[in-house]
């Protein structure tokens, strides 16, 4: 008896031990999977939705930031994993949870670098990447909208959605992201949530001739001397209605633009599971990225990868009764008038 109570207990012992003994790796499995997407720069930019070389050019911007101190008790995590963690969330539908399981990091660890190098992306590349306008630089949008879409004195397109973000004990809700996009698919001005970012604000007119500088958006904008929106109606005149396409040609761009934004940043395609300040923080982080990213030669294959997707996460925000004083009704007529004359009337649109 004593004999096969040994025996047992030996075998006990080794079954304990095989079952506590770790496999030991020469690469950590991160490791290899950053190497591999290295190897394959097409499955790199469909991970992280950019290249390389983009990394590495956005690493020299945040790197300094997000680099933490050694200490005897623990070795920090590194500015590019960091990075990798933020670009995978905001490029993918994946959770917090999971990329914690990915890169084999605590749930609070990732959710604290993703916050730490959104914050970092907005504090050093703002200035850069989203700077706020200047008179020069509205001239130069304004032309750069008469070479690309005929559209004379255009300071940029406006649109609005709803980003939607969900709160387990009050269900869901929506952040609404405000955006002055130039002719080039990039933001000029945004507001996201109550806090704007570099707010647009509009040379003086006393210079511009008979029209004055204005932005465009759709109905669910009011009517302003600076901001103009299509007419209401189904039974309106010829010239309203030429005015009317020429807006939507216009705002083609703009809602190309949040596209692109969506199509990079798959996030942008569920509810979002954070606080809405978090929410605030990864919006302007995106837009900050989308101007960092986006060049005329992507422009049509962000376009082709966006779709439907896009509608379940982003809404855009309802139409209101607008409330028009004169000064916006001349304004408004005057690029009415504008539109089918010689010189802004575009020959193709009478083409039959």
């Amino acid at each position: 008896r004593r004999h096969l109570l040994k025996q047992e207990l030996v075998t006990l012992v080794l079954r304990r031990r095989r079952q506590g003994r770790r496999r030991k790796l020469w690469v950590h499995p991160i490791n290899v999977l950053r190497r591999e997407l290295l190897l394959d720069p097409a499955r790199h930019h469909r991970y992280f939705r950019m290249s390389a070389e983009e990394i590495e050019t956005l690493l020299s911007f945040v790197g300094p930031d997000l680099t933490k101190q050694t200490t005897n008790y623990r070795t920090p995590i590194e500015p590019k994993q960091r990075l990798a963690v933020t670009l995978r969330l905001l490029a993918s539908v994946d959770s917090i949870c999971s990329l914690a399981f990915t890169y084999r990091l605590g749930f609070e660890t990732v959710s604290q670098c993703i916050m730490e190098t959104c914050e970092a992306i907005e504090r050093k590349m703002l200035a850069t990447h989203l700077p706020r306008p200047t008179v020069e630089t509205w001239r130069q949008t304004s032309q750069e909208f008469q070479e690309k879409l005929d559209f004379p004195k255009c300071l940029g397109l406006v649109n609005g959605k709803h980003i939607r973000h969900f709160l387990y004990y009050k269900g869901t809700f929506s952040v609404v992201l405000l955006a002055l996009v130039d002719a080039n698919c990039r933001f000029t001005a945004i507001q996201v949530g109550d806090f704007g970012r570099n707010n647009a604000f509009l040379p003086g007119g006393k210079d511009l001739g008979n029209i004055s500088y204005t932005m465009v958006g759709d109905a669910a904008f009011l009517l302003k001397p600076y901001l103009m929106r299509p007419y209401s109606g189904h039974n309106i005149s010829y010239e309203k209605d030429i005015l009317n396409y020429r807006l939507c040609l216009a705002r083609m761009t703009v809602e190309k633009s949040f596209v692109i934004l969506a199509a990079r940043w798959r996030i942008l395609y569920q509810k979002i599971n954070l606080l809405p300040s978090k929410v605030d923080t990864l919006v302007v982080a995106m837009c900050i990225l989308h101007n960092f990213l986006t060049k005329p030669c992507d422009v049509e294959m962000w376009r082709q990868q966006g779709g439907a997707g896009m509608r379940q996460g982003m809404r855009s925000i309802a139409i209101q009764a607008n409330r028009v004083g004169q000064e916006a009704v001349s304004v408004r007529q005057k690029f009415t008038k504008y539109f089918i004359s010689v010189e802004g009337r575009i020959d193709w649109l009478y083409i039959v």
